[in-house]
């Protein structure tokens, strides 16, 4: 199992990590498989999602602020009660295939870390199966 480090930037963003993936495939030396990925943060998940066009990513921040606004009756004391709602509608692991030593993804879809409580240092761990 490897290790993917991401540090972000800012309260919520959706920082993409595809690239990161890759390597660790292609050091894993597995042609072809299964690439699971899980993220160990109640306040961060992963997603797959359009990776060409930046504004969907902004567009996707507006839509997880207006399904989850910050309430005044949360009794969490950390405040970041948001963070976790959000975290639990992305979730926490992904799984993709791998063809030919490579990540099988669409057309326009990346991998990315959904960070709901940042700026903060996150890790993502990576197992590459073969099959």
């Amino acid at each position: 199992m490897e290790q993917i480090e991401v540090q972000t930037q800012a309260r919520q963003e959706f920082r993409e990590i595809t690239d990161s993936v890759q390597n660790v495939v292609q050091a894993g030396g597995i042609a072809d498989g299964v690439c699971f990925l899980f993220c160990p943060h109640t306040t961060a998940g992963l997603t797959l999602n359009e990776n060409w066009d930046p504004t969907v990513r902004h567009d996707l921040g507006l839509v997880f602020t207006d399904l989850v606004p910050h309430r005044s009756d949360f009794r969490h004391a950390e405040g970041n009660s948001p963070a976790h709602a959000k975290a639990t509608l992305v979730g926490n692991s992904l799984f993709l295939f791998v063809r030919n030593g490579r990540l099988v993804l669409g057309s326009w879809q990346g991998v990315f870390l959904a960070e709901f409580d940042g700026p903060r240092r996150r890790r993502v761990f990576v197992e590459v199966i073969p099959t």
